[in-house]
């Protein structure tokens, strides 16, 4: 292409296959990085207060993600459709999406206003009869869910910003909450300055002002960097378009089912781990945060990847479609995998930096080498179901996830259970994600079939 032409058009559309996927990925796994890297210190420093603090974090964990999976699901349908309007150059559609999107997420943070305030107490309460670890659920819930308009604004601004092929833009904004989050949290919960030590209470506060950080950040460098390619209206924001909400949220609406279903398979793993000890749902906690160092780059790479995708769909570019899933399978195994040596290698010292006592040690051990098997095999899972989303195929990526964490994994969960044998649990995590990756080769080559290669 002509430079006279590439001013005319997205990157996405000539840049090479792989400079183009690191070069829109590459920021966002960065991000990730250290928004796992958040997640890991943030329960560092809960664990040092005691474990029954951990605890609660854990069995809070499904209502926050909950709340994550509704606007990042959301973000997913903004996202899919409004760089597909790129592609076919439809700027009137693009504008849609980003206004429409805005207004979106307004009705999802008065959602979880609602649920903070008066659902938080029965929902922790059903994981545990522990007063202290009830008392430290309810208070870190309220927090999180009332206060949760910068966590919505955040997604809403870093998925623009990934549309129209800013990730550079979207990681600096990610980065800047994520960083505001760790600074704050020993300050806040252990109480350093002129700050008193609030506890429980302190991270989750930490955790919602770098989401309103991050929130302002990303809105300014929307209005100073996508100004070419979107034009915000506050008309549009506040009068939305009805084919245009329920085109974001056909896609959209399976992406927000689909992570919907890991709080579900949270909140039922802590039921069926808690009849063992509140210590297992402790180690099953800490797993879920080790595990984000390696699957969130993943994501970064997945989010960075549908973009291209999606674009590539609309300008009928079949060759750069299939090169730039091949590439991104390539780059996701290999992290995976790195991943699967450091979880077989040394799960102790991982599990040391939570402050475990011997008998935390005794569990997370074992339960760390287990699970850690399935990670190269989730990679192309991962991968492959961004196809679904990119392609407005997001009930695909749903019946995976259905089959995964529902169908699977608890029912396996469940079953090994009853042998008595805690061991013997962690070994629902592999078996899922065999079954997982069979239907998710099936269905891929469903739409290869009927989408990509009639291009």
């Amino acid at each position: 292409m002509t430079q006279a032409a590439q001013k005319h058009e997205n990157k996405m559309g000539y840049m090479p296959v792989k400079k183009l996927i690191i070069s829109m990925s590459l920021p966002m796994m960065v991000s990730m990085l250290v928004q796992a890297l958040y997640n890991i210190v943030d329960s560092i420093f809960v664990s040092q207060i005691s474990e029954a603090a951990l605890t609660a974090v854990t069995v809070a964990f499904p209502l926050q993600n909950l709340m994550i999976a509704v606007g990042s699901g959301t973000g997913v349908g903004i996202n899919a459709l409004l760089s597909r309007s790129l592609g076919e150059k439809n700027q009137e559609q693009v504008d849609k999406a980003a206004n429409t999107g805005i207004f979106l997420n307004l009705i999802s943070f008065g959602l979880f206003l609602v649920l903070g305030a008066f659902a938080s107490r029965p929902f922790v309460a059903t994981q545990t009869g522990d007063p202290q670890i009830i008392e430290y659920g309810v208070t870190y819930l309220r927090y999180v869910c009332m206060l949760s308009f910068g966590l919505f604004f955040q997604m809403t601004f870093e998925r623009l910003l990934q549309s129209t092929g800013m990730t550079l833009q979207s990681m600096v904004s990610q980065l800047a909450g994520a960083l505001f989050n760790i600074i704050m949290d020993p300050v806040l919960i252990f109480g350093f300055g002129p700050f008193p030590e609030m506890g429980v209470a302190g991270a989750a506060i930490a955790t919602v002002l770098g989401q309103c950080f991050a929130a302002c950040l990303g809105l300014i460098l929307n209005l100073r960097y996508n100004s070419r390619w979107i034009h915000f209206s506050m008309k549009k924001v506040l009068h939305p378009n009805r084919s245009t909400v329920r085109m974001i949220y056909y896609v959209g609406v399976p992406s927000i089912l689909m992570m919907s279903i890991g709080s579900v398979m949270t909140y039922l793993m802590n039921l069926i781990l808690s009849a063992f000890s509140s210590t297992a749902v402790a180690v099953f906690g800490v797993y879920f945060k080790l595990q984000s160092f390696f699957f969130m780059p993943i994501f970064g790479l997945n989010n960075g990847l549908i973009p291209v995708l999606a674009y590539n769909l609309g300008a009928r570019e079949e060759k750069r479609i299939k090169d730039s899933l091949s590439f991104a399978l390539k780059l996701a195994v290999v992290i995976m995998c790195v991943g699967t040596l450091v979880f077989e290698l040394v799960p102790g010292n991982l599990l040391m930096m939570f402050n475990a006592s011997e008998q935390m040690a005794a569990i997370g051990i074992p339960a760390l080498r287990i699970i850690a098997v399935h990670f190269p095999l989730a990679a192309f899972g991962i991968i492959l179901s961004s196809t679904f989303q990119a392609f407005s195929k997001s009930f695909y990526s749903l019946i995976v996830s259905v089959c995964r964490q529902l169908l699977v994994l608890i029912p396996v969960a469940w079953l090994l259970a009853q042998l008595g044998n805690l061991d013997i649990v962690w070994f629902c995590f592999p078996i899922a994600e065999v079954v997982s990756l069979i239907v998710t080769v099936i269905l891929y080559r469903k739409v290869r079939r009927e989408i990509i290669e009639k291009l």
